[in-house]
């Protein structure tokens, strides 16, 4: 029978996409054998990163570096007690959500590029890495973002009162934990470790590269932070990239959110020559650029190694690059000061699926282009209730789905899933009812013996149901690592 289950799934199956899933249920029987979907192993040149993200860009080009055990006394690391949360670890089992801190947060050598009383974060990024690494979502929080911040313990860098409607870069005035506490309060999400950079790290990496190539579209000038460059592509040392990305008068309004895209194509140059053969298979730079990274970061205890860094490193590398995006934190003018910022409506959505290890579809995003759903779908009642395969019809029918057949599934199934004969049109059906419907079902590829999309539905849709649940697109300033540097 072409739509009946079997109590074992087949051996060869592929599973590509798996958020929140509970445990394989029953397969069709009938394709005997599976293709495992292809992904570029092509070199990921990660995009859209602030300052804050460097790190991330860091720990993904140092994933052969595990060897280098030597270099594990130059981490500084600091605890992340339970007691420095305010949000609960309800974290997905299997997703991860870590926060990178650019900071000023050492005594610098590095001079010309302003000075501020106190450590400040200078940019910090909430980057969530989901169950079973099928993509990376990096939200970059604006400093100048005004939020009620909580108050910190003295945990070594003073105790930090915290206060009403407060720039959240001034946590890091309490120290990294205490930042975490502020990124937790603005967004409801549980950050399970951090990782901090300072400005020194910064210049010191950029020349162990031997320089990063950068493809401005116009010429900055900032004589406060001693930058002045031609447009167009070229080559910048330390002292230069730092300038770049951290000056604001050169760019737009001189607001915090108009020098983001040039921190974007900084960081974006960094990975690029980080993980380029120029640099890996040269052990004199590469020596130099892991003693510059591991001599600058903070981390908390739970990563604070080479091996557990590469681990980090490892979950990176398995994303495609078309499935690490980027996100600018929506945001509006604070009503109390036009100088600063305050998260909107569209943030909380995004924070929100975040937290539940959910996409959110953004207006104009590659995500809500490849939604289709043109290819015919099959509907199998594995829920022995009768009637659920004919409202999924309905519900289904109305967002334009064609639907090429109803049946009654041969076995029971606990939980539902999707199988796909592998074409990109087929997987993008899958993805857009996961979206539509908020399902959240494995998606199980097959290469023979079905043709187009068999949905699965099992017993949780019974209480679940199978009407559209899909968040409203929201507005939000987006980039995948595909993106090209000087796009």
């Amino acid at each position: 029978m072409a739509g009946s289950l079997s109590n074992a799934p087949n051996p060869q199956e592929k599973m590509v996409s798996s958020p929140d899933a509970p445990a394989p249920e029953p397969a069709p029987a009938s394709p005997p054998t599976s293709r495992k979907r292809e992904r570029s192993r092509g070199r990921r040149i990660v995009r859209g990163l602030g300052f804050g993200a460097l790190v991330l860009a860091l720990i993904v080009g140092i994933g052969g570096a595990a060897a280098y055990w030597k270099f594990n006394h130059n981490i500084e690391s600091k605890a992340l007690d339970e007691a420095d949360h305010v949000v609960k670890d309800d974290t997905p089992k299997g997703a991860l959500n870590v926060l990178f801190i650019g900071s000023d947060s050492r005594k610098l050598k590095t001079k010309g590029y302003g000075k501020e009383e106190g450590q400040r974060s200078d940019a910090l990024m909430l980057v969530h890495f989901s169950k079973n690494n099928t993509r990376i979502d990096a939200v970059q929080i604006p400093r100048d973002t005004l939020t009620d911040l909580p108050a910190c313990d003295d945990t070594g860098s003073g105790a930090f009162a915290g206060g009403p409607q407060q720039m959240i870069n001034s946590a890091l005035a309490g120290g990294p934990a205490c930042s975490v506490r502020a990124v937790e309060q603005l967004s409801g999400v549980h950050i399970n470790h951090f990782v901090q950079l300072d400005f020194d790290g910064f210049a010191s990496m950029v020349n162990a590269l031997g320089g990063v190539k950068v493809c401005l579209n116009q010429a900055m000038v900032d004589p406060d932070a001693k930058l002045n460059l031609p447009a167009g592509k070229q080559k910048l040392k330390g002292k230069d990239a730092l300038a770049l990305a951290r000056t604001r008068h050169a760019v737009g309004d001189g607001s915090d959110i108009g020098r983001l895209g040039h921190q974007q194509v900084v960081m974006s140059s960094i990975i690029s020559q980080a993980r380029s053969a120029g640099t890996l298979t040269r052990p004199d730079r590469l020596f130099k650029f892991i003693n510059a990274l591991t001599s600058s970061i903070t981390v908390d205890d739970g990563i604070s190694s080479i091996p557990k860094l590469t681990s980090l490193a490892q979950r990176a590398r398995s994303v495609d690059d078309s499935d690490i995006r980027f996100i600018t934190m929506p945001n509006g003018t604070a009503p109390t000061d036009p100088n600063r910022v305050v998260k909107t409506a569209d943030a909380d959505t995004i924070f929100a699926a975040i937290a539940k290890d959910k996409k959110v579809p953004v207006e104009g995003s590659e995500d809500e282009k490849k939604a289709s759903r043109e290819t015919p779908v099959k509907l199998l009642n594995a829920a022995q209730t009768n009637g659920l395969a004919t409202a999924a019809q309905a519900s289904m029918s109305t967002l334009g789905y064609t639907i090429s057949g109803i049946e009654n599934a041969q076995k029971p199934a606990k939980t539902t899933r999707i199988f796909v004969d592998g074409t990109p049109e087929a997987m993008a059906t899958a993805d857009a009812i996961n979206r539509d419907f908020g399902f959240m079902a494995d998606v199980v590829v097959h290469s023979s013996g079905m043709t187009g999309v068999w949905l699965i539905l099992g017993a949780d849709r019974i209480e679940g149901g199978v009407q559209p649940k899909a968040p409203k697109a929201v507005k939000a300033t987006t980039r995948t690592a595909s993106d090209s540097l000087c796009a």
